[in-house]
């Protein structure tokens, strides 16, 4: 059986300063990612051997330990890609990224609209947690999430294809307390051709992801 495994990153700690610094990178990468890949391992682990011994006293605890840490996982290997030291600006058709724009004007009504929707949603999470850009197969728009953690308060079947960590391991040892100034600055390492390429792959599995038509 497969186990997870944390994957490389994209570029080097020092790729995307000045708004992330090289420490913050490390840190996020080698260590609290690396952390939900072996969380979710251990947790597949022991549901292994409750299936064995046919022990399920502690089922809720892990089910919910492995939604956590998978989602975590997922959720960061997005991230990473998402970024790039020469991203930034507004995804526009002259970059090759057209169709991606004119999703996210029909789906919030103007970019403008979109990013403050996206920010305000990601800077005013609870607690720990992530602002989305999803991809909605039912009605085949694209919708902002507010995710908790790494897995409560989202849409079933909904596809990740832009996220802002806002947890404060993401930011604290650069933006101290200031959220908002980190989620402000992330839009200026956005990879906009990354997130065209998963708006795309999402929409081509659109009827694959549905129960019925």
């Amino acid at each position: 059986m497969a186990t997870y495994t944390l994957p490389e990153l994209p570029y080097d700690y020092a790729a995307l300063e000045p708004v992330i610094n090289p420490q913050i990178i490390e840190l996020h990468h080698d260590k609290h990612h690396a952390a939900y890949v072996k969380g979710a391992n251990d947790t597949l682990e022991q549901l292994e051997e409750a299936r064995d011994k046919e022990a399920w006293g502690a089922i809720n605890g892990l089910q919910k330990n492995l939604a956590f840490h998978l989602s975590g996982h997922i959720l960061h290997s997005i991230y990473w890609h998402n970024m790039t030291g020469d991203g930034g600006g507004e995804p526009l058709a002259a970059d090759g990224v057209g169709d991606l724009a004119d999703a996210i004007a029909e789906s919030f009504g103007s970019y403008a609209g979109f990013k403050s929707q996206l920010t305000k949603a990601a800077a005013t999470t609870q607690g720990s947690g992530w602002g989305v850009l999803a991809y909605e197969p039912v009605s085949g728009r694209l919708i902002v999430e507010q995710v908790y953690d790494h897995q409560g308060n989202v849409g079933q079947g909904s596809v990740p294809i832009l996220v802002f960590d806002a947890w404060e391991h993401a930011f604290y040892l650069q933006y101290k307390n200031q959220k908002v100034d980190f989620i402000e600055a992330i839009w200026r390492v956005v990879n906009w051709q990354d997130v065209a390429r998963r708006y795309a792959a999402a929409k081509e599995r659109a009827d694959v992801l549905l129960l019925a038509p």
